[in-house]
């Protein structure tokens, strides 16, 4: 028997991969900490948007759309693993009081406050989740409004909120670090 060749990758899916293959790298590791984990994501996301490329109307822009089906992807995927592992996911009114400080090595500060960061977020809901990570992605209210199935006021309030809780934590993390 012969091996069939793999099907051609499609151009319009080349250009994706390629255009927003470190983004999506970027949404993956603030959806999932684990390495192997992550992969998986990256690979169910990467088989959404080759199957769903087809589909793509242009009513949003090529960036948008692409960021909506990874987040759907995203949302998903920690939702299914949800109830597969203990770790708890909390509503952003009671996420402040929930986060301790955590540990920062003096000479890799900015790194350990960018990880810490990353745990923060990965500990919200997927929505609130969503929200912050489009905004730390660059988009504008509007933007997440619209691929968070949100208003735009609704999107702003979140990001607002979600930006002070995170603030906060990590202001405590520091506080907390510098008092060892």
């Amino acid at each position: 028997m012969l091996d069939a060749a793999p099907p051609p990758v499609p151009p319009r899916y080349a250009t994706v991969a390629e255009d927003y293959g470190p983004a999506l790298g970027r949404l993956v590791r603030g959806y999932e900490a684990d390495p192997d984990r992550q992969r998986d994501l990256l690979q169910d996301i990467h088989l959404a948007l080759w199957r769903s490329l087809p589909t793509f109307d242009g009513r949003a822009s090529l960036r948008t759309w692409v960021y909506r089906v990874a987040h759907n992807v995203a949302v998903t995927h920690v939702l299914k693993s949800a109830r597969h592992r203990p770790e708890r996911l909390l509503p952003i009114e009671s996420f402040e009081e929930a986060c301790s400080a955590g540990d920062a090595v003096l000479h890799t500060e900015q790194r350990d406050a960018v990880a810490r960061l990353a745990t923060l977020v990965r500990q919200l809901r997927p929505g609130d989740r969503q929200v912050i990570l489009l905004y730390l992605e660059g988009f504008d209210h509007a933007e997440i409004a619209e691929m968070a199935g949100i208003s735009p006021e609704n999107a702003a309030t979140k990001v607002h909120r979600i930006k002070r809780v995170l603030q906060g934590a990590l202001a405590r993390g520091s506080e907390d670090h510098a008092a060892r």
